[in-house]
């Protein structure tokens, strides 16, 4: 496996026995997995009760009781214990930032939080965590940084809540694309290779190489196989070469699983497709694309690589007027279209259940605010639930407000524009295997 770093991690050596194994482990063709596993007490001494991990921690409480009561001499009651179960559950439900601080109470508490079964159990229990990160290049000194906001800010706060990001990578002067992101996991492109990334616990891990002299590098998408549990990244390579003197193309198609050190080919990409946008959406077990149906139709359609199977399916549209789909996208886990029925405004198709044409269905209907070019790009980004888009509009970040058909702009300063915008699950999962 390729190097990786581990950053910010405590140097508790204490390993973990703590999560039983899960007891089953059922395919499904859904959203989101969740986990059956059982979570036990870290050791065999522990004895399903929290005690004091410290008297130094016990003196912090000493010291907070009789500052709030300064007439109380008597030595403050011993702290209360709660089961273990409990204790789970309550910190599977906090933000990742206050659990790393965790896991320095206690070597049960560190043990509990680093292992991977509590890791899954947390990404389950934490739906509404997701944070937007932007990438900017600034002015002085010219630099692309990377700020991440929680949604939740987004659409609440007159001012948007903002942390600068630390790169894992030392290349601050030129955009690395952002691939695609899964269950808190970014995947990276810095051209002459691809990384893992996972922002909220400062870990990323670099894939091995893959070059190919007599292929042309096309790109790279990301996803979650949920019948294997492994991440996969999937690289395209576009083969010329020459049959009878007549010209051939076709896309290869390599794999990498998380957890190898190399690039395994699969059956090739359809060979009357051609990308619309190169960059494969992640939703339901699988990575989709918009695609041209040969080089001379402007006939598009949805080719489907399942993640398991790693096998294509062509996915059926919604019946619509022109059949202008612009791009696709990913929206309250669901796959999405975007169309410019007209030069006024965009249309958000939605499939409710992925798989099924029947249960396509207009969504939205984003107008212009402003005298955009022809083909401009206009990309949602999230939706809440009360309704709110966030939309990338060219080079700009906007909140649109569906019900009532109003816009805020984001107020994001000090930049030269959004030059790579993505959604991402705030979780504890480790690209590191």
């Amino acid at each position: 496996m390729a190097p990786s770093s581990d950053i910010g991690e405590p140097n508790d050596a204490a390993s973990s026995n703590s999560l039983m194994e899960d007891t089953t482990s059922t395919k499904k063709r859904c959203l989101n997995s969740s986990s059956n596993g059982t979570l036990t007490p870290p050791s065999s001494s522990f004895t399903g009760t929290l005690k004091p991990p410290s008297s130094t921690y016990h003196s912090i409480v000493t010291l907070t009781l009789q500052s709030s009561s300064r007439d109380s001499l008597h030595t403050p009651p011993p702290l209360p214990t709660l089961p273990f179960e409990l204790i789970v559950e309550i910190l599977s439900k906090l933000p990742v930032k206050s659990l790393i601080q965790f896991q320095c109470v206690c070597k049960s508490w560190k043990s509990l939080i680093s292992d991977p079964k509590f890791a899954k159990k947390h990404l389950h229990m934490t739906t509404k965590h997701h944070h937007l990160i932007s990438a900017f290049a600034s002015s002085v000194p010219y630099e692309f940084i990377h700020m991440s906001y929680p949604l939740s800010s987004v659409f609440t706060e007159v001012t948007t809540t903002a942390m600068q990001l630390e790169y894992p990578l030392m290349n601050r002067y030129r955009f690395d694309p952002i691939v695609g992101s899964c269950r808190g996991i970014l995947c990276i492109l810095d051209y002459s290779f691809v990384f893992l990334w996972n922002p909220s616990i400062r870990k990323f891990t670099k894939l091995p190489s893959f070059e190919d002299s007599s292929s042309h590098m096309l790109d790279f998408s990301f996803g979650y196989d949920h019948s294997s549990d492994s991440y996969k990244v999937v690289a395209f390579y576009i083969h010329e070469f020459v049959i009878n003197g007549n010209r051939v193309m076709k896309i290869i198609v390599k794999v990498h699983t998380l957890g190898t050190n190399s690039w395994r080919r699969i059956q090739d990409f359809p060979s009357r497709s051609f990308f619309e946008d190169s960059s494969g959406k992640f939703v339901c077990g699988t990575i989709n694309w918009l695609t041209y149906r040969d080089r001379t139709s402007s006939l598009k359609t949805i080719i489907s690589l399942d993640l398991e199977t790693e096998s294509y399916l062509e996915i059926v549209q919604p019946n619509s007027e022109g059949n202008n789909y612009s791009r696709i996208g990913v929206l309250r886990d669901c796959l999405c279209l975007f169309s410019r029925s007209s030069d006024t405004f965009t249309d958000i198709w939605l499939m409710k259940e992925y798989g099924n044409k029947e249960s396509w269905i207009k969504l939205f209907r984003v107008p212009d605010i402003r005298d955009l070019d022809s083909f401009p790009y206009v990309y949602p980004l999230y939706v809440s639930e009360d309704d709110q888009v966030l939309l990338q509009i060219e080079s700009e970040l906007f909140v649109y407000n569906s019900r009532d058909g109003t816009f805020k702009d984001l107020n994001i300063r000090n930049t030269n524009g959004v030059t790579g915008t993505t959604v991402y699950h705030e979780s504890l999962i480790s690209p590191c295997f």
